[in-house]
């Protein structure tokens, strides 16, 4: 597909096609149950990363997305009793 092909569909391209096309990426099948090839699923999920960046689609509903957390612990890390905040502390001492 050329470039200025995929460009004009993605512009084309409609939320329930942006959606079916994320679904199957996920499910690495189509809706009727055939597989995707291996180039379907990277078309489609340069199609759907594409769409997101185009259509301002909220950071927290892309495909991929990750919550930024701390590690171990609750993003504000309020919720890790005291007894444990020094745990890595000291393990590293022996």
């Amino acid at each position: 597909m050329s470039e200025m092909s995929f460009d004009r569909m993605i512009q084309q391209m409609t939320p329930s096609i942006y959606e079916s096309l994320k679904r199957a990426v996920s499910l690495r099948k189509w809706p009727d149950g055939r597989m995707l090839t291996a180039e379907q699923t990277e078309l489609c999920l340069e199609a759907v990363m594409r769409y997101e960046v185009e259509n301002q689609v909220p950071e927290e509903q892309r495909v991929g997305y990750l919550q930024r957390r701390t590690c171990g612990s609750a993003s504000s890390g309020s919720d890790v009793p005291p007894e444990r905040a020094g745990l890595a502390r000291d393990a590293s001492r022996d």
